[in-house]
């Protein structure tokens, strides 16, 4: 097979990923003159949509933004809506949002790997397909994806765009009977949890290491969800107010979506880079179970992405156990609070990666403007790279199958909520 040939793939839509999305390759000579993932969705302007509107109504409104992961647009703005009242959540809020978060990690991370990534190492083009060989796999992912759904409709009462979440705390308290229940179901699913790590780290990797920067949340007692400053593995070290200082969005003619660099480089965010900033803030028990599978950290192989949503997974079910253990209900659910003025910003881990929110309000709470920046957007850059580098490692003499096989599962190894991504557009009007 010649070097002189020319191959021109196209996938015009992605499947096993959320949302729409293509990608536009050409390979002249043995080398790729171009590369283009395309998300085409149009914007969906959330960020003019909630202008004028309350911050409570503004946290129910940016949960539509993804149904996979609306606890997570929900913290983020009312972390920072809290930021500008001058609330300090109580100790009994900040476990129970961190309990909370850990129901959406837990879905999320049992969705993708179950149902859209472990095909991709077992030859299928689906997980129904996988389903008729692999039966009691894909019925473990939806076992632990449904945990982690009730677990988010504890506190939210629904798994899907939750309304439980409020400035000062929660709308209400769970009973504790049902919060006992959930223990008991957690703690059953921690076996699920352990065998699914030692199944994930069995799986056949490709040989794909390369450089990248990492970027994460980091807390200084915790394996940072839902608080923290921002980190990379280059020596970054910023609270989150300073995102706009370091990190620049910019536009592509051929996406409806941004692409993000950390001073002129692109990035990772999501469970691999957590993974490799915070693996010390893991607990021992999970870093002795993690040397027993042979997993090492940090990674610069994206394919481990599954073996670090797996880590992740079983951390979510652990520390949901821990922080709902001794429950009791507290004295009120909520803190009062007077609304003022100000420009507040949160920031906290999605299951894709760092999900950045800022907001400027008036005196009665109300939203003049806002800016959101999801992981997919700041993962767009790096996906690119990631393709263009691993096809070349792969090698481009291979079939158009293998190569549009291998640039598909890249893809898929970021989990990319395409949806999410598709928030920004500058719009560019020229007259004559």
């Amino acid at each position: 097979m010649g070097d002189s040939r020319e191959i021109h793939i196209n996938v015009p839509v992605l499947t096993r990923v959320e949302g729409e999305g293509a990608l536009e390759l050409d390979i002249v000579d043995g080398k790729i003159e171009q590369l283009r993932l395309r998300i085409f969705e149009p914007p969906r302007l959330f960020e003019k949509f909630i202008e004028g509107y309350e911050c409570d109504q503004v946290i129910d409104m940016v949960a539509r933004i993804c149904g996979i992961c609306p606890v997570a647009y929900q913290m983020s703005a009312v972390q920072a809506f809290e930021s500008i009242f001058g609330i300090e959540p109580t100790p009994w809020i900040k476990r129970m949002r961190r309990a909370m978060y850990c129901g959406e990690w837990l879905q999320s991370h049992a969705l993708h790997i179950h149902l859209l990534a472990a095909p991709d190492f077992f030859g299928y083009e689906s997980a129904i397909a996988m389903a008729a060989d692999h039966p009691e796999v894909v019925r473990r992912g939806l076992r632990l994806q449904s945990l982690g759904n009730d677990l988010i409709a504890l506190f939210g009462a629904r798994s899907v765009h939750p309304v439980g979440v409020r400035v000062g705390g929660f709308y209400r308290a769970p009973e504790p009977a049902a919060v006992e229940m959930m223990v008991r179901r957690l703690e059953a699913a921690l076996l699920e949890a352990e065998a699914l790590l030692r199944w994930c780290a069995g799986l056949d990797f490709p040989q794909d290491e390369q450089a990248f920067v990492s970027v994460a949340l980091s807390a200084p007692d915790e394996y940072a969800i839902g608080v923290g400053r921002l980190i990379s593995g280059q020596g970054l070290d910023i609270p989150i107010n300073q995102f706009a200082s370091h990190f620049r969005e910019k536009q592509m003619d051929h996406s409806t979506a941004f692409h993000s660099e950390l001073e002129g480089r692109s990035y990772l965010v999501g469970p691999l880079a957590r993974l490799n900033l915070n693996f010390h803030q893991l607990p021992l028990g999970l870093r002795r179970l993690l040397d027993e599978c042979g997993i090492h950290v940090p990674s610069h192989n994206m394919f481990h992405s599954i073996l670090a949503r797996a880590v992740e997974l079983y951390l979510a079910i652990a520390e949901a156990v821990e922080l709902l253990q001794d429950y009791q209900l507290p004295e009120m659910p909520a803190l009062p609070f007077t609304p003022r003025a100000g420009t507040g910003f949160g920031c906290t881990e999605a299951p894709r990666g760092i999900l950045w929110h800022r907001y400027d309000v008036d005196e009665q709470g109300r939203v003049l403007s806002g800016r959101i920046v999801p992981p997919t957007s700041q993962n767009q850059a790096r996906i690119e790279e990631d393709i263009h580098n691993s096809l070349t490692l792969m090698g481009l003499d291979q079939d158009d199958r293998a190569l549009r096989l291998r640039a598909e599962q890249v893809i898929r190894n970021y989990d990319p909520c395409i949806s999410c991504a598709t928030h920004f557009l500058t719009l560019k009007v020229r007259r004559r």
